[in-house]
């Protein structure tokens, strides 16, 4: 039997799409305007790196309306390659994805080299959603998770406080009285971090100081806002090596302003996402294997 053919959609069609995308992207960024809602992003957040924030925040709702607690989400065929297949009758969770083509010139027609990037609907799916292939091997699908009190992620030290000095910081680790872990001193261009304590706990604190450091700062934000942003930054960045810091609370500042609260808190996501980034891709590239697990 023939395989049909899809029909291309019309202008009018594809408008409508991409008016229904730009409206659940809305709804679910005023999902961020309340505690639970704001949680819920942070922790989707920092568990799928490889998805931008919209997508998180859509992902993030998806599975609340559903009841899904998501711990790893990937697409149809990427499930196959882990010995893992979709269950018959789930429905996929939709985010967007985008797609790059070249622009078409406007009296020739012809296509050129510059592109633009176009966004389409993509279903991916919770592990949840799955089951194992008969006969599979299904791969681990989460590393292990280490604690602030241990010096497993010692080794990530010296690369972001070298990423930190290369934004103009000096970094120093010295014995500091009291609970404060460390400190971010943007006019003396200074960061200071606990020596007195486990490697991971000073990671996490240089983590929180460096975002600081990105421009996180109380002369562009408020007090509470830049904390709970740069509190909300890091436990996205060190979690992308397996670092613990889930347990700790990420507060919430109700409302993020009095006008235009829901572009600010959108605006003050995309942010977080951004700077969890930069941080990211300098762990990233110095984590090179996991943890050793623990022998029986």
């Amino acid at each position: 039997m023939a395989k049909k053919s899809s029909r291309r959609l019309t202008e009018p069609e594809r408008a409508e799409r991409r008016r229904q995308d730009r409206e659940r992207l809305q709804q679910a960024a005023r999902e961020l305007l309340s505690s639970e809602g704001w949680a819920r992003w942070v922790r989707t957040r920092a568990m799928f790196h490889a998805y931008s924030a919209g997508n998180c925040m859509l992902l993030a709702i998806q599975c609340h309306q559903r009841g899904i607690a998501p711990t790893r989400i990937a697409g149809f065929r990427t499930w196959l390659k882990l010995g893992r297949v979709v269950r018959k009758g789930e429905t996929a969770l939709r985010i967007l994805a985008p797609v790059p083509v070249k622009r078409r010139d406007e009296q020739t027609g012809e296509e050129s080299e510059e592109r633009r990037v176009l966004f389409r609907t993509a279903f991916v799916f919770d592990v949840s959603q799955t089951d194992v292939l008969d006969g599979a091997e299904p791969a681990a699908l989460e590393p292990p998770r280490q604690p602030l009190s241990g010096d497993s992620h010692a080794h990530l030290l010296a690369p972001l406080r070298g990423f930190a000095e290369s934004l103009g910081y000096s970094v120093s680790f010295e014995t500091i009285d009291g609970s404060v872990g460390g400190w971010c001193d943007p006019k003396a261009k200074r960061i200071v971090v606990d020596a007195d304590v486990p490697a991971n706990a000073q990671l996490r604190t240089l983590i929180h100081e460096t975002a600081h450091a990105l421009g996180i700062g109380y002369g562009r934000y408020s007090r509470p806002q830049a904390e709970v942003m740069v509190d909300t930054a890091t436990q996205v960045a060190a979690s992308a090596v397996g670092l613990a810091v889930d347990g700790e609370t990420v507060s919430y500042v109700s409302g993020w302003g009095e006008d235009g609260a829901l572009e600010a808190v959108t605006e003050f996501a995309e942010t977080i996402d951004q700077v969890a980034r930069w941080i990211e891709d300098v762990l990233l590239a110095a984590h090179e294997t996991v943890a050793e697990p623990v022998a029986a």
